[in-house]
């Protein structure tokens, strides 16, 4: 392990509907490790990254206090009202630290991004010879989607800031004044939760502005997006590379990132992921997660289904809209 095995051909005219471009790289998500090149960005990245966990477990163990608001609605007694600010200050607080991280995401990735494209080597070139930090994006996309996985299944989120936000104007108290929060930080808080999946949109906006800062990098970038989504549904589809993953979990995360290369790439490329000159393999990777035991394939097919950007525009062949037709 820790090697990525020749890339044995590359097909220069696929398309998203067409034959798929033979990238048989193998990507070592499991024990790659930084190059002295690779080594300053990776120690940034890391840094961020080693607070990912504990922000999945906040937002998926986030219970709200759905109950203690609707009682101080019902019964306006001072003990009622502060039964249930007891509850929201500590979950607004958790909801901060959330919003903190998307921050640091967004300042990173166009750091990773910028070590990734261009320069004098190809997409496959980068991908070959810069392992740790291809690893670090992954593990930045899938954090990406299992966030706001779990941010879309808890409306208590929204609710619960929205009577914070009501509270304090109500008892004419400014943001500012407030141990856990400031007005303009609420302010942006409000909106980034507003989203339905507020952290693809952080990453979205971030790639696009690197984009946007190096014009010389926008079909470079997209490029490289797209030949990541075709290595990783090359390592699911053939058993050669399939049997390099020593771990379950690691096959679900290369899962997990396709389909994240997949929607970033229709956030970002102005044409979107699904015409036919995408660098992307779309109908291969529905077939692939189709082949999956729906417990892994369906929130999966989902997010391809609600959170890309083209899918529904008449540009689209009409195969890949009935191949994710609900």
């Amino acid at each position: 392990m820790g090697k990525l095995l020749s890339l044995l051909a590359r097909e220069n005219n696929s398309d998203c509907c067409g034959p798929k471009s033979s990238y048989d790289i193998f990507l070592d998500f499991e024990n790659a490790q930084p190059t002295s090149e690779e080594l300053v960005v990776y120690k940034e990245v890391n840094e961020v990254l080693k607070k990912s966990d504990r922000i999945l477990e906040e937002i998926q163990c986030y219970k709200g206090a759905g109950r203690e608001i609707r009682e101080a609605i019902s019964d306006p007694s001072p003990d009622a009202q502060q039964r249930a600010w007891s509850v929201i200050l500590p979950l607004v607080e958790s909801l901060k630290n959330c919003y903190e991280h998307s921050l640091e995401l967004e300042r990173i990735v166009p750091k990773l991004l910028g070590q990734l494209v261009g320069g004098r080597l190809n997409p496959t070139q980068h991908l070959e010879t810069q392992q740790a930090l291809v690893k670090q994006l992954a593990e930045i996309l899938e954090f990406v989607l299992k966030f706001d996985e779990y941010k879309m299944k808890t409306p208590a989120i929204q609710n619960d800031f929205s009577y914070y936000r009501r509270t304090v104007s109500r008892r004419g108290m400014d943001f500012s004044t407030d141990q856990t929060i400031s007005t303009e930080l609420a302010n942006r808080m409000s909106l980034f939760y507003a989203h339905p999946t507020p952290l693809l949109k952080v990453l979205s906006e971030a790639t696009s502005k690197f984009v946007h800062d190096n014009a010389n990098d926008v079909e470079n970038t997209t490029e490289t997006i797209g030949t990541m989504a075709k290595v990783c549904l090359r390592m699911l589809e053939k058993e050669k590379l399939l049997s390099q993953i020593e771990r379950e979990e690691t096959q679900l995360l290369v899962l997990r990132v396709m389909v994240g290369l997949v929607i970033l790439y229709d956030h970002v490329h102005p044409d979107g992921v699904f015409v036919r000159s995408s660098h992307v393999d779309v109908k291969g990777c529905v077939k692939l997660l189709q082949a999956q035991p729906a417990i892994k394939a369906e929130p999966l097919l989902n997010a391809l289904r609600y959170t890309t950007k083209h899918l529904n525009e008449e540009n689209t062949p009409k195969n890949i809209k009935n191949l994710l037709a609900a």
